[in-house]
């Protein structure tokens, strides 16, 4: 028995195959072309919409932007590889009607339209939102860090300079009395000659310059650290792979399909300040509707859930838990019982903290200190309490009253709380895993903006057509675009 039999590749045939008949019609590839063609391009503000009357005719930005939505649907994402994927695979083929545009090309579309990226971003959500895609009741935020293009040995703090530069005084130190010694034959060990030590010196007076550069530049910025690579990005930890360089991706979800409503791109490492800012967003893009945040202690601080609340968003946001310093658990601060009729704080083992002063920052009250150390000095447990040699001292924050409330609030709705994880989390994880884009391929925090740009939309475009279908998608753009002709 003969195996299944290919055609012949020599055959001529009579009516030849379109390129149209390799494409299934559910195939997602239809959606991309279908979407992509009603954009206004020049609305969007993307280089090169209305071609130029003279000179060499440029690639339409409609074409190279469906290069990039299918090459990051299919975790192809580099622009060399987008442009050998233009000569060989046909859905790409089909997709740009055999164009095959050069990778420079392709890196350059990127590069020029940081921003209109990021409108497609928002057009693509107004089109979820018009089909009732998001719920608009609940959300999560959450940030998520993503590599920069930026390695830690290009990275420089004061401390880190320092050290180079004492490295380098030592070693010029060195070789300067090797300069000076007059009897280097009597020793039956090679040493640089007086030539060879000259070259070294130059090329250490060389690196000398270089990090003073970074030490004046350092200075004059009044910034903590600098990156020669990318000077945007930051040095910042990471739960998976300890200190990367990376950017945080601040990301607001709307809980009914886990469609990511908006994001921003920062440099701080750490969440604190960003829930008001994210929620007051989400609100803007609901059009004013009241709804619920979820987030993680990360983002637990006063000033930014009153403003929520201030603003019709309710919050539930996981406490923050402080150590004692010992680690022992039964002694933390939450461990502490305030009594607020006899403003006095109860410690673990029935010792009262009395009121002691107000504690202030640049001049402004930020809370207030209880402590008793007499009932601290004969504690059998203040080894396990405190590792001050006085006593334990306890920080009421001045806006304690409201985050008791805010705790209270998230305590008894525990099971509402318990979503944020897998609505934010789930995103980040097909992002980085399922698209492959867990480190970014351009620099610069407005480039990284319009990248990380291409991922989120490629991102909910995945989720809605795993929610919708390919073919319900199809009917919904043919109808909406003849609404739009009529």
């Amino acid at each position: 028995m003969n195996y299944i039999q290919g055609e012949n590749r020599n055959q001529i045939t009579l009516l030849p195959e379109s390129i149209d008949e390799y494409i299934t019609k559910d195939n997602p590839v239809r959606i991309i072309d279908f979407y992509v063609e009603d954009l206004d391009m020049k609305a969007l503000s993307f280089t090169k919409a209305e071609p130029a009357q003279t000179g060499r005719p440029p690639y339409d930005p409609k074409d190279l932007l469906k290069l990039y939505l299918y090459g990051y649907l299919n975790r192809t994402r580099s622009s060399r590889r987008l442009e050998h994927e233009a000569g060989r695979n046909l859905e790409v083929i089909w997709l740009l009607k055999k164009l095959k545009p050069d990778f420079k090309t392709i890196a350059d579309f990127r590069k020029d339209n940081k921003k209109a990226l990021k409108k497609v971003f928002r057009d693509f959500n107004k089109l979820c939102d018009e089909w009732d895609l998001f719920g608009k009741e609940m959300v999560a935020i959450d940030g998520t860090k993503f590599r920069a293009v930026n390695s830690k040995k290009n990275n420089f703090d004061k401390k880190k300079i320092d050290r180079h530069l004492k490295h380098i005084d030592e070693k010029i130190e060195k070789y300067m009395a090797e300069l000076d010694k007059t009897d280097a034959s009597e020793t039956g060990d090679r040493k640089p000659d007086t030539e060879e030590i000259e070259i070294i010196l130059k090329e250490l007076e060389k690196r000398k310059q270089k990090y003073e550069k970074h030490q004046q530049k350092l200075k004059d910025s009044g910034q903590k650290e600098i990156s020669t690579t990318d000077p945007d990005s930051r040095r910042m930890a990471n739960n998976n792979n300890g200190i990367i360089m990376a950017y945080n991706a601040q990301a607001t979800v709307d809980a009914k399909h886990k469609l990511i409503a908006d994001f921003k791109v920062t440099q701080n490492a750490g969440d604190a300040g960003e829930l008001d800012n994210m929620a007051l967003r989400a609100k803007k893009l609901f059009g004013g509707k009241e709804f619920d945040v979820l987030a993680d202690k990360a983002y637990y601080k006063a000033a930014d859930l009153k403003k929520c609340v201030q603003n019709g968003i309710t919050p539930y946001v996981s406490k923050q838990t402080y150590s004692n310093g010992t680690g022992d658990k039964d002694f933390y601060s939450d461990k502490f019982t305030y009594d607020k009729d006899k403003n006095i704080y109860i410690c673990p083992y029935g010792k009262q903290l009395v009121y002691y002063r107000i504690r202030r920052k640049k001049g402004k009250i930020i809370g207030y200190e209880y402590k008793n150390y007499d009932a601290c000095s004969d504690c059998p447990f203040k080894e396990h309490c405190t590792k001050s040699k006085n006593g334990r001292t306890i920080f009421r924050h001045v806006d304690q009253d409201f985050l008791d409330t805010i705790d209270l609030q998230t305590e008894l709705n525990k099971d509402k709380y318990l979503k944020r994880q897998m609505i934010v989390e789930h995103p980040f994880g097909t992002i980085k895993r399922g698209l492959d884009s867990y480190y970014l391929l351009t620099k610069g925090k407005a480039s990284v903006t319009g990248e990380l740009a291409l991922s989120f939309l490629t991102y909910n475009m995945k989720r809605v057509i795993n929610i919708l279908g390919v073919r319900e998608i199809l009917k919904r753009l043919r109808g909406r675009r003849l609404s739009v002709s009529v």
